[in-house]
Protein backbone atom coordinates (compact mmCIF):
# COMPACT_ATOMS: atom_id res chain seq x y z
CA UNK A 1 0.00 0.00 0.00
CA UNK A 2 2.88 2.40 0.65
CA UNK A 3 3.76 2.11 -3.05
CA UNK A 4 0.14 2.81 -3.98
CA UNK A 5 -0.10 5.90 -1.78
CA UNK A 6 0.89 9.09 -3.63
CA UNK A 7 3.66 11.13 -1.99
CA UNK A 8 2.87 13.96 0.43
CA UNK A 9 -0.40 12.46 1.60
CA UNK A 10 -1.57 13.84 4.97
CA UNK A 11 -0.95 11.72 8.03
CA UNK A 12 -3.74 10.38 10.21
CA UNK A 13 -3.62 12.18 13.58
CA UNK A 14 -2.93 10.03 16.63
CA UNK A 15 -4.48 11.72 19.67
CA UNK A 16 -4.01 10.78 23.32
CA UNK A 17 -7.49 10.93 24.85
CA UNK A 18 -6.86 8.88 27.97
CA UNK A 19 -7.88 11.97 29.90
CA UNK A 20 -11.12 13.48 28.61
CA UNK A 21 -12.10 10.82 26.05
CA UNK A 22 -14.31 11.66 23.05
CA UNK A 23 -15.47 14.95 24.58
CA UNK A 24 -11.89 16.18 24.65
CA UNK A 25 -11.45 14.90 21.09
CA UNK A 26 -14.31 17.12 19.89
CA UNK A 27 -13.08 20.20 21.74
CA UNK A 28 -9.48 19.71 20.56
CA UNK A 29 -10.51 19.62 16.90
CA UNK A 30 -13.91 21.29 16.35
CA UNK A 31 -12.92 22.30 12.80
CA UNK A 32 -12.35 18.67 11.82
CA UNK A 33 -15.67 17.70 13.40
CA UNK A 34 -17.53 20.40 11.45
CA UNK A 35 -15.75 19.49 8.20
CA UNK A 36 -16.80 15.86 8.68
CA UNK A 37 -20.41 16.92 9.25
CA UNK A 38 -20.38 19.10 6.13
CA UNK A 39 -18.78 16.38 3.97
CA UNK A 40 -21.37 13.84 5.12
CA UNK A 41 -24.22 16.24 4.36
CA UNK A 42 -22.94 16.59 0.79
CA UNK A 43 -24.19 13.04 0.15
CA UNK A 44 -27.80 14.19 0.49
CA UNK A 45 -29.93 16.40 -1.78
CA UNK A 46 -29.81 20.15 -1.21
CA UNK A 47 -31.97 21.26 1.69
CA UNK A 48 -31.51 18.15 3.83
CA UNK A 49 -29.29 20.18 6.19
CA UNK A 50 -32.44 22.08 7.21
CA UNK A 51 -33.80 18.81 8.63
CA UNK A 52 -30.69 18.08 10.70
CA UNK A 53 -32.05 19.67 13.93
CA UNK A 54 -35.14 17.45 13.69
CA UNK A 55 -32.92 14.42 13.07
CA UNK A 56 -30.85 15.35 16.10
CA UNK A 57 -33.96 15.60 18.25
CA UNK A 58 -35.22 12.15 17.22
CA UNK A 59 -31.82 10.51 17.65
CA UNK A 60 -31.29 12.22 20.99
CA UNK A 61 -34.59 10.88 22.28
CA UNK A 62 -33.76 7.36 21.08
CA UNK A 63 -30.29 7.30 22.62
CA UNK A 64 -31.44 8.77 25.93
CA UNK A 65 -34.07 6.02 26.15
CA UNK A 66 -31.55 3.30 25.29
CA UNK A 67 -29.21 1.50 27.67
CA UNK A 68 -26.21 3.38 26.29
CA UNK A 69 -23.77 4.49 29.00
CA UNK A 70 -22.53 7.28 26.70
CA UNK A 71 -25.67 9.31 25.92
CA UNK A 72 -24.71 12.06 28.37
CA UNK A 73 -21.29 12.25 26.71
CA UNK A 74 -22.94 12.82 23.33
CA UNK A 75 -25.04 15.59 24.87
CA UNK A 76 -21.89 17.25 26.20
CA UNK A 77 -20.21 17.00 22.78
CA UNK A 78 -23.25 18.48 21.02
CA UNK A 79 -23.23 21.40 23.47
CA UNK A 80 -19.48 21.94 23.13
CA UNK A 81 -19.51 21.92 19.32
CA UNK A 82 -22.61 24.05 19.03
CA UNK A 83 -23.79 22.84 15.60
CA UNK A 84 -26.39 20.29 14.50
CA UNK A 85 -25.57 16.76 13.38
CA UNK A 86 -23.73 15.39 16.42
CA UNK A 87 -26.65 13.23 17.56
CA UNK A 88 -27.33 12.03 14.01
CA UNK A 89 -23.66 11.04 13.56
CA UNK A 90 -23.84 8.98 16.73
CA UNK A 91 -27.12 7.33 15.76
CA UNK A 92 -26.21 6.46 12.19
CA UNK A 93 -25.07 3.00 11.24
CA UNK A 94 -22.22 1.86 9.01
CA UNK A 95 -23.49 0.75 5.62
CA UNK A 96 -21.27 -2.23 4.91
CA UNK A 97 -17.85 -3.68 5.62
CA UNK A 98 -15.68 -6.71 4.86
CA UNK A 99 -13.61 -8.39 7.57
CA UNK A 100 -11.07 -11.20 7.90
CA UNK A 101 -9.74 -12.70 11.13
CA UNK A 102 -6.86 -15.17 10.82
CA UNK A 103 -3.52 -16.20 12.29
CA UNK A 104 -0.26 -15.00 10.77
CA UNK A 105 3.11 -16.09 12.18
CA UNK A 106 1.37 -17.59 15.19
CA UNK A 107 -0.67 -14.51 16.15
CA UNK A 108 -4.25 -13.50 15.29
CA UNK A 109 -4.75 -10.51 12.98
CA UNK A 110 -7.94 -8.67 12.09
CA UNK A 111 -8.20 -6.92 8.70
CA UNK A 112 -11.22 -4.87 7.69
CA UNK A 113 -12.58 -2.27 5.34
CA UNK A 114 -15.28 0.12 6.47
CA UNK A 115 -17.71 1.18 3.75
CA UNK A 116 -20.08 4.09 4.26
CA UNK A 117 -21.83 6.26 1.69
CA UNK A 118 -20.67 9.50 3.31
CA UNK A 119 -17.60 11.26 1.96
CA UNK A 120 -15.09 12.63 4.44
CA UNK A 121 -14.82 9.62 6.73
CA UNK A 122 -11.51 8.58 5.16
CA UNK A 123 -10.14 12.11 5.00
CA UNK A 124 -11.02 13.00 8.60
CA UNK A 125 -10.21 9.74 10.40
CA UNK A 126 -8.25 9.91 13.64
CA UNK A 127 -6.61 7.22 15.77
CA UNK A 128 -7.63 7.89 19.36
CA UNK A 129 -5.81 6.43 22.32
CA UNK A 130 -8.48 5.80 24.94
CA UNK A 131 -8.52 4.20 28.37
CA UNK A 132 -10.83 2.30 30.68
CA UNK A 133 -10.59 0.21 33.84
CA UNK A 134 -9.22 -2.75 31.83
CA UNK A 135 -6.50 -0.73 30.09
CA UNK A 136 -5.70 1.38 27.04
CA UNK A 137 -6.96 0.82 23.50
CA UNK A 138 -6.59 2.49 20.09
CA UNK A 139 -9.69 3.30 18.04
CA UNK A 140 -10.03 4.42 14.41
CA UNK A 141 -12.63 7.14 14.88
CA UNK A 142 -13.68 10.75 14.29
CA UNK A 143 -14.11 13.84 16.49
CA UNK A 144 -17.67 13.95 17.78
CA UNK A 145 -18.22 10.17 17.59
CA UNK A 146 -18.41 8.23 20.89
CA UNK A 147 -18.87 4.61 19.78
CA UNK A 148 -16.22 2.12 18.64
CA UNK A 149 -16.28 0.51 15.21
CA UNK A 150 -12.65 -0.62 14.86
CA UNK A 151 -10.17 -0.84 17.72
CA UNK A 152 -7.20 -2.70 19.19
CA UNK A 153 -6.32 -3.17 22.87
CA UNK A 154 -2.65 -4.22 23.14
CA UNK A 155 -2.26 -7.54 24.94
CA UNK A 156 -6.04 -8.04 25.15
CA UNK A 157 -8.06 -8.16 21.92
CA UNK A 158 -9.05 -6.35 18.72
CA UNK A 159 -12.55 -6.09 17.27
CA UNK A 160 -14.67 -4.47 14.59
CA UNK A 161 -18.29 -4.08 13.56
CA UNK A 162 -20.02 -5.03 10.31
CA UNK A 163 -23.61 -4.09 9.62
CA UNK A 164 -25.87 -7.12 9.83
CA UNK A 165 -28.32 -8.10 7.08
CA UNK A 166 -31.72 -6.46 7.01
CA UNK A 167 -34.80 -8.13 8.43
CA UNK A 168 -37.26 -8.53 5.52
CA UNK A 169 -40.99 -9.14 5.49
CA UNK A 170 -41.10 -9.44 1.69
CA UNK A 171 -38.63 -10.20 -1.10
CA UNK A 172 -39.67 -7.46 -3.51
CA UNK A 173 -37.04 -4.77 -4.23
CA UNK A 174 -39.62 -1.97 -4.23
CA UNK A 175 -40.65 -2.83 -0.66
CA UNK A 176 -37.16 -2.54 0.83
CA UNK A 177 -37.82 1.03 1.96
CA UNK A 178 -40.94 -0.16 3.78
CA UNK A 179 -38.92 -2.84 5.55
CA UNK A 180 -36.24 -0.29 6.47
CA UNK A 181 -38.89 1.93 8.02
CA UNK A 182 -40.39 -0.99 9.93
CA UNK A 183 -36.96 -1.97 11.25
CA UNK A 184 -36.26 1.61 12.31
CA UNK A 185 -39.53 1.65 14.22
CA UNK A 186 -38.62 -1.61 15.95
CA UNK A 187 -35.22 -0.15 16.94
CA UNK A 188 -36.98 2.97 18.23
CA UNK A 189 -39.02 0.86 20.62
CA UNK A 190 -36.07 -1.02 22.12
CA UNK A 191 -34.14 0.25 25.10
CA UNK A 192 -31.10 -1.95 24.68
CA UNK A 193 -27.52 -0.81 23.99
CA UNK A 194 -26.42 0.34 20.50
CA UNK A 195 -23.85 -2.14 19.09
CA UNK A 196 -21.00 0.40 18.75
CA UNK A 197 -21.53 1.57 22.33
CA UNK A 198 -21.38 -2.02 23.59
CA UNK A 199 -18.10 -2.52 21.73
CA UNK A 200 -16.61 0.55 23.41
CA UNK A 201 -17.76 -0.77 26.78
CA UNK A 202 -16.02 -4.08 26.04
CA UNK A 203 -12.74 -2.30 25.30
CA UNK A 204 -13.03 -0.25 28.46
CA UNK A 205 -13.91 -3.08 30.84
CA UNK A 206 -12.95 -6.52 29.46
CA UNK A 207 -9.51 -7.82 30.50
CA UNK A 208 -9.16 -10.40 27.72
CA UNK A 209 -10.59 -12.08 24.64
CA UNK A 210 -12.81 -14.49 26.62
CA UNK A 211 -14.45 -11.69 28.60
CA UNK A 212 -15.02 -9.59 25.48
CA UNK A 213 -16.48 -12.57 23.63
CA UNK A 214 -18.92 -13.25 26.47
CA UNK A 215 -20.05 -9.62 26.66
CA UNK A 216 -20.54 -9.28 22.92
CA UNK A 217 -22.45 -12.58 22.77
CA UNK A 218 -24.81 -12.06 25.68
CA UNK A 219 -25.67 -8.37 26.09
CA UNK A 220 -29.06 -7.38 24.58
CA UNK A 221 -28.65 -4.98 21.66
CA UNK A 222 -30.70 -2.22 20.08
CA UNK A 223 -30.28 -3.72 16.60
CA UNK A 224 -28.55 -6.64 14.85
CA UNK A 225 -24.82 -6.51 14.19
CA UNK A 226 -21.84 -8.67 13.21
CA UNK A 227 -18.79 -8.50 15.47
CA UNK A 228 -15.35 -9.82 14.50
CA UNK A 229 -13.03 -10.47 17.43
CA UNK A 230 -9.44 -11.68 17.84
CA UNK A 231 -7.30 -12.25 20.91
CA UNK A 232 -3.59 -12.78 21.45
CA UNK A 233 -3.18 -16.56 21.46
CA UNK A 234 -3.19 -18.65 18.25
CA UNK A 235 -6.74 -19.58 17.31
CA UNK A 236 -8.37 -16.85 19.41
CA UNK A 237 -10.69 -15.48 16.73
CA UNK A 238 -14.40 -15.55 16.03
CA UNK A 239 -17.29 -13.89 14.24
CA UNK A 240 -20.33 -13.17 16.42
CA UNK A 241 -23.58 -12.78 14.48
CA UNK A 242 -26.01 -10.95 16.72
CA UNK A 243 -29.70 -10.22 16.66
CA UNK A 244 -31.12 -8.13 19.48
CA UNK A 245 -31.16 -11.06 21.93
CA UNK A 246 -29.52 -14.07 20.23
CA UNK A 247 -26.02 -14.92 19.00
CA UNK A 248 -24.48 -17.33 16.50
CA UNK A 249 -20.70 -17.70 16.86
CA UNK A 250 -18.30 -18.90 14.17
CA UNK A 251 -14.74 -19.93 15.02
CA UNK A 252 -13.89 -21.72 11.76
CA UNK A 253 -14.82 -19.46 8.82
CA UNK A 254 -13.86 -16.15 10.40
CA UNK A 255 -14.64 -13.84 7.52
CA UNK A 256 -17.62 -11.48 7.48
CA UNK A 257 -19.39 -9.12 5.13
CA UNK A 258 -23.03 -8.09 5.49
CA UNK A 259 -24.99 -11.32 5.56
CA UNK A 260 -25.36 -14.22 7.95
CA UNK A 261 -23.30 -17.29 7.17
CA UNK A 262 -25.11 -19.38 6.20
CA UNK A 263 -27.91 -17.12 5.02
CA UNK A 264 -31.22 -17.17 6.85
CA UNK A 265 -34.78 -16.82 5.63
CA UNK A 266 -36.31 -13.37 6.16
CA UNK A 267 -32.88 -11.68 6.24
CA UNK A 268 -31.30 -9.89 3.28
CA UNK A 269 -27.67 -8.88 2.78
CA UNK A 270 -26.96 -5.15 2.72
CA UNK A 271 -26.34 -3.38 -0.57
CA UNK A 272 -25.44 0.10 -1.88
CA UNK A 273 -28.15 2.73 -1.55
CA UNK A 274 -28.43 3.32 -5.28
CA UNK A 275 -29.30 -0.37 -5.81
CA UNK A 276 -32.08 -0.62 -3.21
CA UNK A 277 -34.89 -0.56 -5.77
CA UNK A 278 -33.23 -2.71 -8.43
CA UNK A 279 -31.02 -5.47 -7.03
CA UNK A 280 -32.69 -8.77 -6.21
CA UNK A 281 -32.63 -10.62 -2.91
CA UNK A 282 -30.27 -13.25 -4.34
CA UNK A 283 -28.02 -10.65 -5.98
CA UNK A 284 -27.52 -8.92 -2.64
CA UNK A 285 -26.44 -12.18 -0.99
CA UNK A 286 -24.07 -12.99 -3.86
CA UNK A 287 -22.44 -9.56 -3.72
CA UNK A 288 -21.82 -9.85 0.01
CA UNK A 289 -20.47 -13.36 -0.37
CA UNK A 290 -18.09 -12.32 -3.18
CA UNK A 291 -16.36 -9.84 -0.87
CA UNK A 292 -16.15 -12.43 1.87
CA UNK A 293 -14.75 -15.06 -0.49
CA UNK A 294 -12.06 -12.72 -1.84
CA UNK A 295 -10.70 -12.07 1.65
CA UNK A 296 -10.93 -15.74 2.61
CA UNK A 297 -8.84 -16.66 -0.45
CA UNK A 298 -6.25 -13.90 -0.07
CA UNK A 299 -2.86 -15.60 0.33
CA UNK A 300 -0.69 -12.58 1.09
CA UNK A 301 0.15 -11.11 4.51
CA UNK A 302 -2.50 -8.70 5.81
CA UNK A 303 0.01 -7.92 8.57
CA UNK A 304 2.42 -6.18 6.20
CA UNK A 305 0.47 -4.32 3.51
CA UNK A 306 -2.96 -3.49 2.14
CA UNK A 307 -2.75 -5.49 -1.08
CA UNK A 308 -6.00 -7.20 -0.08
CA UNK A 309 -7.99 -3.98 -0.66
CA UNK A 310 -9.05 -4.73 -4.25
CA UNK A 311 -12.49 -5.01 -5.91
CA UNK A 312 -14.98 -6.17 -4.82
CA UNK A 313 -13.69 -5.57 -1.27
CA UNK A 314 -12.75 -2.13 -2.56
CA UNK A 315 -15.96 -0.48 -3.72
CA UNK A 316 -17.29 3.08 -4.23
CA UNK A 317 -18.12 3.40 -0.52
CA UNK A 318 -14.81 2.23 0.99
CA UNK A 319 -13.56 4.80 3.50
CA UNK A 320 -11.10 2.95 5.76
CA UNK A 321 -8.81 -0.06 5.59
CA UNK A 322 -7.40 -1.34 8.87
CA UNK A 323 -5.16 -4.23 9.96
CA UNK A 324 -4.43 -4.87 13.63
CA UNK A 325 -2.98 -7.39 16.04
CA UNK A 326 -3.36 -7.18 19.84
CA UNK A 327 -0.54 -9.70 20.30
CA UNK A 328 1.89 -7.49 18.38
CA UNK A 329 0.25 -4.31 19.68
CA UNK A 330 0.00 -2.94 16.13
CA UNK A 331 -2.76 -1.01 14.37
CA UNK A 332 -2.38 0.19 10.77
CA UNK A 333 -4.99 2.39 9.08
CA UNK A 334 -5.37 4.27 5.80
CA UNK A 335 -8.21 6.55 4.70
CA UNK A 336 -9.87 6.29 1.27
CA UNK A 337 -12.10 8.67 -0.70
CA UNK A 338 -13.67 8.63 -4.17
CA UNK A 339 -12.98 11.47 -6.60
CA UNK A 340 -16.61 11.43 -7.71
CA UNK A 341 -19.73 9.52 -6.74
CA UNK A 342 -19.67 5.97 -8.05
CA UNK A 343 -15.92 5.84 -8.75
CA UNK A 344 -13.53 3.57 -6.89
CA UNK A 345 -11.82 5.35 -4.00
CA UNK A 346 -8.10 5.95 -3.68
CA UNK A 347 -5.94 6.38 -0.57
CA UNK A 348 -6.09 9.95 0.74
CA UNK A 349 -3.87 9.50 3.80
CA UNK A 350 -0.50 7.98 4.36
CA UNK A 351 -0.55 4.63 6.13
CA UNK A 352 -0.71 5.32 9.87
CA UNK A 353 1.04 2.68 11.96
CA UNK A 354 0.58 2.68 15.72
CA UNK A 355 2.90 0.41 17.70
CA UNK A 356 1.74 0.24 21.28
CA UNK A 357 5.22 -0.40 22.71
CA UNK A 358 6.48 2.80 21.11
CA UNK A 359 3.39 4.81 22.11
CA UNK A 360 3.72 3.94 25.80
Amino acid sequence: MDALTPPNQPTVPVVDLRQGGPLRHATLDPGRARALRDDCLAFFPAGVSLLMPAGDALTRRWLLRSSSPYADEIAAIATALGFSGVWVLNGSYQWSCTTLARDEDGAPWLARTLDWPFAGLGRHVTVARLAGPAGDFFSATWPGFVGVLTAMAPGRFAASINQAPMRRRTRHPWLRLWDMAANALAAWRTRHTPPDHLLRLAFETCPDYAAAKAMLERTPLARPVIYALVGCAPGERCVIERTETDAAVRTDDTTAANDWLPGRLAWEARMPAFELLTRSFDDAAAASRSRQDLLAAFDGPVSQNFDWVVPPVLNPYTRLAVAMSPAAGVLRVVGWEADERGSLPRPVTAVCEVIAAEAA
